[in-house]
């Protein structure tokens, strides 16, 4: 049977770990390669601050080709979708029909990607679509997969909360209302080790900083604090 050819979009962090081994698993699909988004002022992955020296040492032991989206320090939209575009249709030429995720729920978000991409008829694969979060990282866990939180939302956790490595008591620990996957955007990590590497990848914990960000204006923020602080922990290679 022919598998599809497929590119992983890889965040670095435990949803895109666990979907690319479900997507490895699945005999349809030949995963040929990631891509990741790097915010280049600060030669970080984007959303998550991770450096990218430990990217690249992590798609190494992952094995698979990678490669880098560049986008500036704060790229518009109109930026962002233009990288994007001059990748799918690289990705396109050199015979990639399918792409893949690791979105859980985020329902516009999901509708954004398959609408872009079907502008150039790449079917898109959510492996993790809808399944129970806490299920999820009960998953991850009971399979081998280690990670670390390497940035967290302040309206939830302080400085003490980077740099946790999740284990079972995590999803336990947890302030009410935040989701055990933090799929929407509580927190983000880092995977350094599981099934899918074929060596953990070596780090040293760093200094945490605080950053604070002006926050999307909606119709219903008018009025609401227009801040929004990042708590971050540094990984040293």
């Amino acid at each position: 049977m022919n598998k599809h050819k497929t590119y992983f979009n890889w965040s670095s962090g435990k949803d895109s770990a666990l979907a690319l081994y479900h997507v490895l698993q699945d005999k349809r699909y030949a995963v040929d390669e990631l891509i990741t988004t790097i915010n280049s002022h600060y030669n970080r992955v984007s959303m998550h601050g991770l450096r990218k020296e430990l990217l690249i040492a992590q798609t190494l032991a992952l094995n698979i080709p990678a490669s880098l989206i560049e986008l500036p320090e704060k790229p518009s939209m109109e930026v962002y979708e233009q990288k994007m575009l001059e990748t799918v249709t690289r990705l396109k030429k050199d015979g990639f029909t399918h792409s893949a995720f690791g979105d859980i729920f985020l329902e516009d978000l999901k509708c954004y990607r398959e609408k872009q991409l079907a502008k150039q008829n790449i079917k898109t694969i959510f492996p993790l679509w809808k399944r129970d979060t806490k299920k999820l990282l009960n998953e991850f866990i009971d399979l081998g997969f280690k990670t670390i939180v390497v940035c967290a939302h302040s309206k939830y956790f302080d400085e003490d909360f980077v740099g946790t490595v999740i284990d079972k008591d995590f999803i336990d620990n947890l302030p009410k209302g935040v989701d055990p996957c933090g799929e929407n955007g509580e927190f983000h990590t880092f995977c350094f080790d599981g099934p899918i590497f074929k060596n953990p990848i070596p780090f040293k914990i760093g200094e945490k900083v605080y950053r604070e960000y002006d926050a999307p204006k909606t119709d219903d923020s008018y009025g609401e604090d227009t801040k929004y602080g990042v708590w971050y922990c540094d990984l040293i290679p």
